[in-house]
């Protein structure tokens, strides 16, 4: 894969909640050259696993409960950019290297003014320990085979913008953006541009210019506008393309509702969360949310009666079948218990059965059975043995009964789900043998 060059460019900004998936794949059909992910927080990702995603055609960065925290593609694995939150040299090159074979680039989020991120060292709070900002930096450029931008606000005197930059280009980084406000400004005051052009005409790598949205880019046509103004070599684009992501297009937006429909699509195939799909389509009907379509909208519980609303039921319908299929085939292999002979001559009993404690509301947890079923048979007590995983603490056990090894390879959360999933499969195991 080329390296990717941020010059002459046209990009996705990161934005919480809008970053993920379908949207960044919209915003490339429709032709931004660069994507970034939402921010995500070096802490979650460390805690992640990745798995591939056989039935979406995905790349997941999973929590132990197997909710994606970050999902990526082959479409857009050459132009994504993975944007971190983060306060630590060392915890960021960690995440850094867990994604680095799945994307294009690796962006350090300093300029976010939200306490979440303020809170804990990261975002804009990084921009008054220029040593810091140092640190985490270098160990990126050294330590990480993809190319590392950082993404910052302008200081209240530019001689401190202007110190801050140069420091931030010595570090190696491949680009640097820029949001033209500083940490305390809001979407509703001006961007400085003039601070942006001083930052670009006085260091050598790509300027990202960033904050242009409403005030100036209103149209693809404003894009040029907005550079010119500001000397930058590439231009990010956030709150327009949140409210349209056709502002991409260079032969013209879309309206609203052509949007909605194709962003849907994505949001189907890669099977979003609801929420989410909501939230996103929200900002595209920002000034019209009390249309009934609007209204509509506010009341969907699930990604099919938000289709409903735009008439891509039928999409949805055949898309999530053919999911299902899938998912099906997948599940009939895995309910299938799997026996290993061990070199003592026991046996092993493997078998893909998650603990659901709401299955046993009412009934006696699968330990307790298991426990009167040896004592009632006079076998010893079943013996447990427990890993834990590392990063994401998820846990794995393996019951001995009558000199037999029982497992379920599902990871759970706690070490007594563990248990009670090995359990649940020397049950299952022994129930069939009487049968």
């Amino acid at each position: 894969m080329a390296t990717l060059s941020y010059a002459e460019k046209l990009i996705l900004a990161p934005m919480v909640r809008i970053g993920t998936l379908p949207t960044r794949l919209l915003a490339l059909d429709y032709g931004a050259d660069i994507v970034y992910s939402e921010e995500i927080i070096d802490h979650k990702l460390i805690r992640c696993r990745r798995v591939e995603n056989d039935v979406l055609g995905t790349v997941d960065f999973v929590e132990v409960d197997d909710l994606p925290v970050f999902r990526t593609c082959k479409k857009e694995k050459d132009r994504v950019v993975f944007q971190m939150g983060t306060a630590d040299p060392e915890r960021a090159l960690k995440a850094a290297k867990m994604v680095e074979n799945d994307v294009a680039g690796i962006d350090v989020n300093m300029g976010c003014p939200k306490d979440y991120s303020t809170k804990g060292g990261m975002g804009a709070a990084l921009l008054q320990h220029p040593e810091k900002i140092k640190q985490i930096l270098t160990t990126l450029v050294q330590g990480c085979k993809l190319p590392i931008t950082c993404k910052i606000r302008i200081l209240p005197k530019l001689e401190d913008s202007l110190s801050l930059v140069k420091l931030i280009e010595g570090t190696g980084v491949a680009a640097l953006a820029v949001h033209g406000r500083m940490k305390e400004e809001r979407p509703q005051h001006p961007v400085h541009c003039d601070v942006i052009r001083a930052i670009a005409e006085n260091i050598s790598i790509p300027l990202i210019a960033n904050g242009g949205s409403k005030d100036i880019i209103t149209s693809f046509e404003d894009v040029e506008k907005f550079k010119a103004r500001t000397a930058a070599s590439s231009v990010m684009i956030a709150r327009e393309a949140q409210w349209n992501l056709s502002v991409f297009r260079r032969e013209g937006m879309f309206p609203a509702d052509r949007v909605i429909k194709d962003y849907l699509k994505y949001a189907i195939d890669y099977a979003n969360p609801y929420q989410n799909t909501k939230y996103c389509i929200q900002q595209v009907l920002h000034e019209t949310m009390e249309t009934e379509q609007g209204m509509a909208l506010l009341k969907a519980k699930s990604t099919k009666e938000i289709c409903a609303i735009w008439d891509v039921e039928d999409y949805c319908s055949k898309t999530t079948a053919k999911q299902t299929e899938l998912i099906r085939a997948k599940d009939d292999g895995r309910l299938t218990v799997k026996r290993r002979k061990l070199s003592d001559g026991a046996m092993l009993h493997l078998l893909h059965a998650p603990y659901v404690k709401k299955d046993y509301e009412g009934a006696k947890f699968p330990k307790i059975k298991l426990f009167e079923l040896c004592n009632h048979r006079r076998w010893p007590k079943p013996e447990f043995t427990t890993e834990e995983r590392q990063p994401d603490r998820s846990f794995q056990s393996t019951v001995t009964v009558n000199g037999d090894m029982y497992r379920s390879i599902a990871w759970e959360r706690s070490k007594r789900a563990a248990e009670h999933a090995s359990a649940a499969v020397c049950l299952r195991v022994l129930e069939s043998l009487i049968d």
